[in-house]
């Protein structure tokens, strides 16, 4: 297993067309992929638990990733996200 804190960088947090598109790359892996804020852990394929996360700007959190490709997944869709 694969975990990297990220902070969130994007202007407007993660809204609903950033949302769609980290689920899209997410999809792309075969490993199991979550984030994880505030104590709340959603699938990270799953756009509807992305948005109820409701990440915002200068948020910090966790994406996990367990699975062949767990490290390039986390590597990717950290850089979508933030730093």
């Amino acid at each position: 297993m694969v975990e990297k804190k990220v902070k969130v960088t994007l202007e407007e947090g993660l809204e609903s067309r950033q949302a769609a598109m980290f689920v899209q790359v997410a999809n792309k892996y075969s490993s199991r992929i979550y984030i994880i804020m505030e104590n709340r852990q959603v699938n990270a394929k799953s756009i509807m638990g992305l948005v109820s996360l409701g990440m915002l700007k200068d948020e910090e959190v966790s994406l996990q990733a367990e699975g062949p490709d767990e490290q390039d997944a986390v590597n990717e869709l950290a850089k979508m996200i933030g730093q």
